[in-house]
């Protein structure tokens, strides 16, 4: 299999969409994306496991990453790939192989871009951070990610979506005193003391800070619950598992002090968390993307990559082809114009047009 750069961009999906890339199974299409890239000589290639990172290094005043993630979720009767004329259909069509043949026709097709530009595209986004290609260049090899901007080419409707938020998720523990249920006076019920963390989350009222002008909306919700021993016996214990959404502007400390502060009175334990990702459209190299894409400008609620790159200081958008709500649907598919769309904007931006 190979692909061909020079094809047009949906075209160069199909064949993306067409190489079958399920979350740990990337070695194909690393192999052939890499391929693909190594013969332009205005690229600097490396590869990191199954990452690709291609580089121009022209000199130019200012660098943007552009990244996309080459893995999928599993296959649910969604290959291979069709084109209807008006959208491409298929196992990640939409997240994000329409964003990664952006990204390669952009690497093949605009050699001498007004700035210098990173092409990262990378494994494991869809599963546990530890095999995330990105996650893994952060720690060990930042230097190849410094930059003025990026942009991951998550699906976002052919708009900009600006920074994300975090996510964490907690446990909050009620503990009570076994008993057998015929005799209930005689213990306590864990799952009846959790009745009040239920309410608090009830009456929760979401934080809605404004950032850099966008309006960002927190969400604090149970999402799980679980206790029990047996069909006789009261429950000595009950978790209640709570995800927080929680806005840019908070590190991950304040979102645990707040969490902790809301639950006050209950043992709380944090079982995972990733922090925000600021959108930074005050910085110069974001506002000046943000004025060549023109149109409407989002918040990002979701959870998405650009926060490693906060990590490193650099600000970080989300402007890709696809609805992000058919991401991981068998249904899955991408607006051809879409995929254009983006292509067009892109190009103009690296060369220094409007």
């Amino acid at each position: 299999m190979s692909l061909d750069l020079d094809a047009d961009v949906v075209t160069l999906c199909g064949q993306l969409v067409d190489i079958e890339s399920v979350s740990r199974n990337e070695r194909e299409i690393a192999d052939v994306v890499e391929a693909a890239l190594g013969p332009l000589a205005h690229l600097d290639v490396v590869r990191r496991g199954h990452t690709v990172v291609a580089r121009t290094e022209l000199g130019r005043s200012e660098r943007v990453v552009i990244a996309g993630h080459l893995d999928t979720v599993p296959l649910n009767d969604n290959l291979p790939s069709r084109n209807d004329g008006v959208d491409l259909h298929g196992l990640g069509a939409c997240d994000m192989k329409g964003g990664d043949a952006v990204i390669l026709r952009l690497a093949a097709g605009v050699p001498d871009p007004a700035r210098d530009v990173t092409f990262v595209l990378y494994e494991g986004e869809e599963i546990e951070s530890e095999f995330n290609g990105l996650g893994r260049l952060v720690a060990d090899d930042p230097g190849l990610l410094g930059a003025d901007l990026a942009i991951l080419m998550e699906p976002s409707d052919g708009v900009v979506e600006a920074g994300c938020q975090g996510t964490m998720r907690v446990d909050v523990t009620t503990a009570g005193e076994r008993a057998h249920s015929a005799r209930a006076w005689r213990g306590v019920n864990a799952i009846h003391l959790a009745a009040p963390v239920l309410d608090r989350l009830a009456a929760y009222e979401p934080r809605m800070p404004v950032i850099d002008g966008l309006t960002y909306h927190e969400g604090l919700n149970a999402v799980g619950i679980s206790g029990g021993v047996a069909g006789n016996v009261l429950p000595d214990r009950c978790t209640v598992s709570v995800n927080y959404r929680f806005a840019p502007d908070r590190s991950e400390a304040e979102a645990v002090a707040y969490v902790r502060a809301f639950f006050a009175g209950y043992d709380v334990s944090v079982a995972d968390s990733a922090p925000g990702a600021l959108p930074g459209l005050d910085r110069p190299a974001a506002r000046a993307f943000v004025d060549a894409v023109g149109g409407t400008v989002n918040p990002k609620f979701g959870w998405t990559d650009v926060s490693r790159f906060s990590a490193l200081g650099v600000p970080a958008v989300n402007f890709g082809p696809g609805d992000p709500m058919l991401a991981h649907k068998q249904e899955e598919f991408v607006p051809v114009e879409q995929l254009r769309h983006c292509e067009r904007v892109l190009a103009a931006w690296l060369r220094g047009k409007r």
